[in-house]
This record gives structure tokens, C-alpha cells and sequence, in this order.
């Protein structure tokens, strides 16, 4: 039992150095995926290696330093897409306390606040989601669908006057974060402020370009500012934002307090922005690299739009993994854990996984049927914004193909250096 360990050649952990398995198969199959060293190798290299960790039976585990001077953090690799489902469903054994997105824990005497859903367990992480789904329903999305369109119309507009620009800034990053402000009923005045601060709360999910603790902080006391006076004013003069709708009773008479409400949006700007920015920046490198899906996609944008935000989601893999703490011993696979063991479902491999979808490397906007696992894999922490996130890269891929069809990456994407995010920082691009 647990006999795969990943670590450099020295015998010691190391982000720079090959991860290598107590086993006969050649040390670079056994890169760590969560670290900066895989994501600087190519997408074909990576791609190989995950699909060496899905063909090893038995236990994948790696070990790396930790980022806050305490020992080596060891980890435990599900790369299998049966297994993440599996994993997904069984929230009674793999818990997603203290913590979902990192591989460590800040000690009890350094955590502040109230921790996001995205960390929590039942019931405290029901009570949340049952009130907040309010604000996903496919009825609210649809009422703000004029809101979209009007964006990506001014997106499209001000890209045709500047010409050749970085599609991240001036495209992808400005669609979900003017979207969630307006849904969320904060003041156009403030926009500017929320997206400074937005971008800090992003930095601080990549271990190697984390901003200061100060800084994260400062944006904390912002969110929290900014949240209890909106909080406040909706409680007593009631609009049709989601912020009204959050902080007035539900049908079982809850809402969220002030708190809980600045918590949320930080999660929201987060794991919404973040990743829908991330995945129209995606979209435009595959739709560049792969010119026959760009000519299938073109002869019926409305047609093939559906299916190509999901083949971008499903060959990308914004979200690249989240963390499980096991709270007994259990079999998943044919792996045997153990209580306390760490597990990290690898959302990027299993979506690769050659037992579900057929040429799993090829990207297809054809493909049908899909069912990726990029927002998560069943169970109650399936992403609670996927039919808005897919709503707004439907929207404004729409709106730049068919006004601009001759849109094009021009030159290499710089990348997150990150396990957790599959980011996109700057993208050339012209049309």
C-alpha cells in the first residue's frame, strides 16, 4: 500500500527537479502535475505524462517542500475519470475541510474569517449552497442575458477600434468581471476598485506569484466594506440584484449576513472570473491552433458555438484539480487509503481519460457525447455558476466570430506557472 513517492534524485523534494516513483518506469513520467516544473514542459509533454499516472496501477504519490517552512507536503494523484466521479459523490470520506484548493493549511491561529463553501462540509456547506443557488437558477441568468449581450457588444466595439491588443486584458478579463458587478448590483463607480482587487484575490491562488499578506488583507477589509454597505442599503430598499435576492429570507426564512455575503463574493470573483477568463483565453489558442475546427465553428457560429464551449472546457481543464482529506480508511480503485490521507482529483486528466472519451487528445467541437468533468464531478460541490460561466463564453465567442471571424492568437500565451489554475496571463491577438 502507498509504495509510488515522487522526489528529486537527491532523495529530497524539489519543485525544479524530477519527481521520480520508487518504481522501474523512467523518472519523467513522474513529473508532479501540481507543480511549476510540469506546467513549464510543453502541452504535448504534459499530456504524456498524465497519461502515464492514468495507465500506473497502484498509488501515485508525491511528495513537494512546503511553501510555509514546515515539512514536505505528500499528496496522493487521481488521475482516472471513474475515480473522480467516485471521489466526488463520497463527500462522507473525502472531506473538503479544512481546505479544497491548496495542499496546506494555515495553522488555526492564522486563519481569518469565515472560510468559502468551497471548504466546507455538510450541513454548514448546504445551508450555503441551497441559498446562494437562488442566484444560478437558469430564470436569474436569464433575466440578466440582455446584461451579457450588451457587454460582449462593448467588448467586440472597442476591439475592432484598438486593433491588435493582449486578449486577456482587454477581452476575456473584463466579460465576467462586468457581468458578476451588474448582477451583483455594485455601483459602475466602484467597478474599477472591484477588478484591482479581484486580481489580488486571483494572485493569491498561484503559489509562485503570491501577492503580500498586506495586500490580500487590504483587499479582504475592502470586499467586506463594500458588502456590508451594499448588504445594508438592500435590506431596506430591495432591488432585482442578486444582492437582494441573497440577503432576504428563503423559503426556509435563511439569507446570508453581511459576512457570509463578502466571503461569497470573494469565492465568486475567484472561481468565476478567474476561470471563465482563463477559458475564452483558451478558446481563442485552440480555435488558432486548430484551423479545421475554426472552419467547422465558422460556417455556423450558432450552431456549433454549444459545442465548442464545451470541447474547450473539456480539452483545457480550467480548474486543474481540487483537494480531498480522507476521513476513513477506503478503496477507491484498486487503491487502498488511509484516514488522513491527502488525495488531489486531477480534473485535467480524467477529462483525458481514454475509457470515456474517445481520441481524447484530439480537440472536437463536434464531440457528442461530452461529459467533462471540468466543473467538478458530481455531487454537491459541482460548480454552482456553470450555466453562467458557459452562458458568457457562449455569448462573446458568438459575438467575436461572427463580426470578427478573421480573430487570431498571434504569438506564444504566457501561462500561469501554477497546479491549480491553467491560466492564461497575455495573449497577442489580431484580427
Amino acid at each position: 500500500m502507498h509504495d509510488n513517492f515522487g522526489e528529486d534524485a537527491s532523495g529530497g523534494p524539489s519543485y525544479s527537479e524530477p519527481m521520480v516513483a520508487e518504481t522501474a518506469v523512467p523518472e519523467a513520467e513522474y513529473r508532479n502535475p501540481l507543480s511549476a516544473e510540469f506546467m513549464r514542459r510543453s502541452a504535448a509533454e504534459r499530456v504524456e505524462i498524465l497519461a502515464s499516472l492514468r495507465a500506473t496501477r497502484g498509488p501515485v504519490r508525491f511528495r513537494q517542500p512546503s511553501s510555509m517552512g514546515g515539512p514536505p507536503v505528500e499528496f496522493y494523484l487521481v488521475t482516472r475519470y471513474a475515480e473522480v466521479e467516485e471521489a466526488s459523490r463520497r463527500t462522507d470520506v473525502f472531506s473538503s475541510e479544512p481546505n479544497a484548493t491548496t495542499l496546506e493549511d494555515l495553522p488555526p491561529d492564522k486563519r481569518r474569517g469565515a472560510p468559502s463553501m468551497i471548504n466546507m462540509d455538510d450541513p454548514r456547506h448546504a445551508r450555503i449552497r441551497r441559498i446562494v443557488a437562488r442566484a444560478f437558477t437558469v430564470r436569474t441568468i436569464a433575466a440578466f442575458d440582455h446584461r451579457l449581450q450588451e457587454v460582449a457588444r462593448g467588448i467586440v466595439d472597442d476591439l475592432e477600434e484598438r486593433g491588435p491588443c493582449d486578449f486577456v486584458a482587454d477581452v476575456a478579463r473584463p466579460m465576467p468581471l462586468k457581468i458578476i458587478c451588474t448582477m451583483m448590483g455594485i455601483p459602475e463607480e466602484a467597478h474599477d476598485e472591484v477588478i484591482e482587487h479581484s486580481e489580488t484575490f486571483l494572485a493569491a491562488t498561484d503559489p509562485l506569484a503570491r501577492p503580500p499578506r498586506d495586500a490580500v488583507a487590504q483587499s479582504v477589509r475592502f470586499f467586506d466594506g463594500l458588502f456590508r454597505d451594499l448588504s445594508r442599503e438592500r435590506r431596506s430598499r430591495p432591488t432585482g440584484d442578486l444582492t437582494t435576492l441573497l440577503v432576504h429570507d428563503d423559503a426556509d426564512g435563511d439569507a446570508l449576513d453581511e459576512r457570509e455575503l463578502a466571503v461569497f463574493f470573494r469565492s465568486l470573483v475567484v472561481a468565476g472570473t478567474g476561470t471563465t477568463r482563463n477559458s475564452l483565453s483558451h478558446a481563442l489558442i485552440q480555435l488558432t491552433d486548430h484551423e479545421d475546427q475554426r472552419e467547422l465553428l465558422l460556417a455556423d457560429v450558432p450552431g456549433r458555438m454549444p459545442g465548442t464551449v464545451e470541447e474547450v472546457l473539456r480539452h483545457v481543464s480550467p480548474v486543474t484539480y481540487m483537494r480531498r482529506n480522507l476521513t476513513r480508511d477506503y478503496v477507491l480503485g484498486d487503491v487502498e487509503y488511509a484516514k488522513g490521507d491527502m488525495i488531489v482529483m486531477h480534473y485535467g486528466a480524467a477529462n483525458r481519460d481514454e475509457t470515456v472519451f474517445e481520441r481524447p487528445d484530439d480537440f472536437d467541437i463536434t464531440r457528442d457525447p461530452n461529459p467533462h468533468l471540468a466543473f467538478g464531478g458530481p455531487g454537491p460541490h459541482l460548480c454552482l455558476g456553470a450555466n453562467l460561466a458557459r452562458r458568457e463564453m457562449t455569448v462573446l465567442l458568438g459575438e467575436l466570430f461572427t463580426r470578427l471571424p478573421g480573430l487570431r492568437a498571434t504569438g506564444a500565451p504566457v501561462l500561469h506557472e501554477t497546479g491549480l489554475v491553467y491560466g492564461v496571463d497575455r495573449l497577442p491577438c489580431a484580427f
